[in-house]
């Protein structure tokens, strides 16, 4: 944070005279100038060319004192010493402005017109500078007050996506062992009861998270990749149960390349397979469907299962993990809801903002 903000500082001649107070400078030089000229004989163009020399002289000053010394004694502050710079250069600056202007013979003594015009042009330096550079210290305080406070909008935005990110990686990371369990779990009740679909299924298995492990450690992916590994695992749920599990998707052509975060269906699927039809002895149906209507997004995933029973709400390790990575991805624009169907079964609607996946 403080190396940004001093990077992003100017220092040395770009800051002494950029151009903001090289204009600024000018401005109220050229306009001295002229106001000087009134009554006065000597030619307008000497008349503000020594206006002009004057300010440029005691921005360098102005801007010698911002810079130098590097460190002041805590009494002193840097911007009065940069007031009692301005003031003390008034004379000299006059002084030097006419040494210029009459080829190196100001000749005051002999001359009292030209010692009166240094006497005024000296007096509106050690008047008018001090407020003109207090006004410029004001504006550079406000401008830097800005830039500081974007800089830490910055940095506690960048901190809080960082915050996020960790967030649903932990939430995801937490899903893919959950996940993984419950499926080898359901080939292991294969191979207990020496079912001859033991060993087809425990290839499809590898073969599929071979696909799927990859895709779990990425903090997004794509509506038509999530559908893929859910057909690859109702596939293999069929395999281990092809008398009690019947399953259909339906998918907008739309859909497929919106962005979700990963196991969002699948964790729908899985937990319609694992609460709704296992503990059916008739089993049931699951459909899916995806659609995209006026910039939304909505998953339904529906079963004829056992349906909501006493004490479920909805709530379980699986959903809550859901909603908080939903929370973490999209804020309050998803909502998830679960019903019942009937004669039996549940459904489950998710709803979230049709984003296209980054590239």
């Amino acid at each position: 944070m403080h190396s940004a903000t001093a990077s992003a500082k100017p220092r040395g001649l770009a800051l002494a005279f950029n151009r903001r107070r090289v204009l600024l400078v000018l401005g109220v030089s050229m306009l001295f100038g002229l106001l000087n000229q009134v009554g006065n004989t000597t030619a307008t163009p000497i008349v503000v060319g020594r206006t002009v020399m004057v300010g440029l002289f005691a921005l360098a000053a102005f801007a010698l004192f911002e810079q130098w010394p590097r460190r002041l004694p805590h009494w002193l502050a840097r911007w009065a010493l940069q007031l009692i710079g301005v003031v003390l250069s008034a004379p000299f600056c006059a002084w030097l402005a006419y040494f210029v202007t009459t080829g190196g013979n100001p000749d005051f003594s002999h001359n009292p017109l030209r010692l009166t015009g240094y006497a005024q042009l000296t007096f509106e330096g050690v008047l008018f500078g001090p407020w003109i550079a207090l006004g410029a210290i004001v504006r550079q305080r406000e401008t830097f007050a800005r830039e500081q406070a974007l800089a830490f909008e910055l940095e506690r935005s960048e901190l809080e996506r960082n915050a996020l990110n960790a967030r649903l990686r932990l939430l995801q990371a937490q899903v893919e062992p959950h996940f993984l369990f419950n499926t080898l779990a359901n080939v292991q009740e294969l191979v207990d009861a020496r079912s001859p679909q033991a060993s087809s299924v425990l290839r499809s298995l590898v073969a599929y998270l071979r696909a799927a492990i990859p895709r779990l450690q990425e903090p997004t992916t794509t509506l038509g990749q999530e559908l893929q590994l859910v057909r690859a695992y109702l596939d293999l749920m069929h395999m281990r149960i092809p008398d009690r599990l019947q399953f259909a998707l339906e998918i907008d052509d739309g859909a497929t390349p919106l962005s979700c975060p990963p196991l969002t269906v699948l964790t729908l699927v899985e937990n319609a397979v694992r609460h709704g039809i296992d503990p059916s002895e008739e089993g049931g149906r699951i459909d899916v469907h995806v659609t995209v209507r006026e910039g939304r997004c909505i998953v339904r995933v529906a079963d004829t299962g056992v349906g909501l029973r006493s004490g479920a709400n909805g709530s379980g390790t699986g959903l809550a993990t859901l909603r908080e990575r939903l929370q973490l991805a999209f804020g309050g624009d998803a909502q998830l809801r679960l019903s019942e169907v009937e004669p039996h079964g549940v459904s489950a609607k998710l709803n979230f903002p049709a984003r296209p996946a980054a590239p």
